[in-house]
This record gives structure tokens, sequence and C-alpha cells, in this order.
């Protein structure tokens, strides 16, 4: 069981380095929401990292903390991927001047800050468990036990506010786009010349599809584990485990919906393996058009 856990640690490293070289290192792909998207890959990428903790009881404070960390600003990002998309789609006249790189870096900064301040705190309010007293899941890892307000202030605001707040979102964005792919169609259909603004919502609309789907993903794989935690009912130490491990898996599943739906991931991904972005001014190939 730990080799399978150590190779897909090891499996979810690989993949979201890749999604930060690609994007790092291709200049046409430094757009907002890709930034976003570099953002998320980062904290997956720490996730398959530091899944099990092995510095001993002193360094638990500061493992809970990089976890909360992660697990916060991923759903973060996940919001800031959906009010991207909202702008993009619902729109896409003001997207240039309210989503812009620097508004979008800012934004990255400040939920990545204020996730970490609010894990602090929440550390700082709970007591660390006994070593007897935990559940055999991970050797070394560490347990938080708090009160039950902390436990539902917790879930207010890391789950079920921006859950809201993102499922809201995208009903918005899939209707809006439904209607205007519909307009599209029956452009082409009637044999009308269709613009470029036109070709570029149904394209924004595909994005916010792909999207929508790396947000499903992650509700499947983290409802179950929140249910658990703040359910009643004791859950015996195979069954935290696996669900657990459902969190960690979703960290291996965001780049290989990528690449199912993006062809510049696709594309980069084979100039990184075949170490074509060694070569010079590879930063500025034409990425999207290959």
């Amino acid at each position: 069981m730990y080799v399978f856990f150590a190779l897909l640690s090891a499996w979810t490293v690989f993949l979201n380095l890749l999604v930060i070289i690609s994007i790092s290192h291709f200049k046409q792909l430094h757009t907002p929401t890709n930034l976003i998207i570099l953002s998320l890959a980062v904290a997956d990428l720490l996730v398959g990292l530091i899944t099990c903790w092995y510095l001993g009881d002193t360094f638990c404070d500061l493992f809970m903390i990089i976890m909360g960390l992660l697990i916060s600003t991923s759903i973060c990002n996940l919001v800031l991927i959906a009010v991207d998309r909202y702008v993009a789609v619902c729109h896409p006249l003001q997207y240039p001047q309210k989503i812009t790189t620097t508004k979008t870096l800012i934004s990255i900064c400040l939920c990545w800050f204020f996730s970490s301040t609010y894990n602090i705190g929440y550390l700082i309010s709970g007591r660390y468990l006994e070593n007897s007293q935990r559940p055999d899941v991970c050797y070394g890892m560490c347990y938080l036990a708090t009160s039950f307000s902390w436990i539902s202030t917790d879930m207010f605001f890391s789950f079920v506010l921006p859950c809201t707040l993102i499922i809201v979102l995208y009903l918005r964005i899939f209707y809006v786009a439904h209607q205007q792919v519909k307009v599209i169609n029956s452009l082409i259909k009637g044999g009308k010349c269709v613009t470029e603004g036109s070709v570029r919502r149904k394209s924004d609309s595909k994005a916010a599809l792909t999207l929508g789907i790396i947000v499903t993903v992650y509700l499947l794989c983290y409802i179950p584990y929140i249910l658990s935690v703040t359910g009643t009912t004791v859950i015996s130490s195979a069954t935290m485990t696996f669900l657990i491990w459902t969190l960690y898996v979703n960290s291996s599943l965001n780049p290989l919906i990528y690449a199912l739906f993006y062809r510049w991931f696709k594309m980069s991904v084979k100039h990184i393996l075949t170490l074509k972005i060694l070569e010079p001014s590879s930063s500025l190939m034409d990425i999207l058009k290959m």
C-alpha cells in the first residue's frame, strides 16, 4: 500500500511539474486564466511532495499549516477560476479591462496570504492529539482536535461558502454559454459569416466547461471527506485512510483533465519531454497553433 502511495505521490509531482513548466516557459500561455491554473498546480505539486510527514512531532505544527494552506489555496484558486470564466463568458467585452495579468497575480498572492493566515489561526485554536490517540493512517502524520464550533466555522468558510459561490457562478456560466453556442451554431447553419468574436466566445465556453469539470472532480473528491469529518458516526481507520488519499488523488487528476481538453498542454508536454524547450527562443513558440 505504501509503495502504491509513494508511486502516486511521484506521479502527482511529475504531472503538476509539467503544468508548471509549460505555463512558466511558454510566453504565449501567460494569460490570467493560466496563471490561476499555475497556482493550482503549485498547490497540487506540494500536496504530492508532503502527503506524509516523517520529521517527528516537533514539526507537526508546520505540517498542519502547510496541508491546511494547500487545501484552502486550492479551493480559493477554484473560486478565482470561476470568477475569471464568469467574466469571460458573461461579460466578454469587459474581460480585458476587468481581468488583467496584474490583477490576477495580486489575487493569487492574496489567496495564498489569507489562506496561510487563516490556517495559522485555526491551528493555534486547537490542540494536538497524543501519539496513542492518533489513528494509524500515515506514519508521522499529525492530527488536530478542535471544538465543534470551530469545525462548523471552518467548514462554512473553507468549503460551504466557496463551493456555493463556485456552483452559482458556473450555473450562470453554463446558461449563458449554452445560449451563445446556440446562436453561433444557428449562424453557421444559416450560412452567415461568423465573426472572430463569436469564435472567441465559443472557445471561452469550451474553456469554462473544462474548468467546470475540474471543479466537479474536486467536489467529488472532497465532499465525502468533509462529511465524514463533520459527521457523528465513528469511522474506521481504513475508511479514513481511503478518504484522505482520495484528497491526494485529486491533485493528480487536474493535469490529466488538461491533457484531455487542452491542446496547448499536449503540445507543451511534447516539447518538454523531447527537450525542445532548451532550444533558443523556444519560449516564443506559437504553442496554441501547433
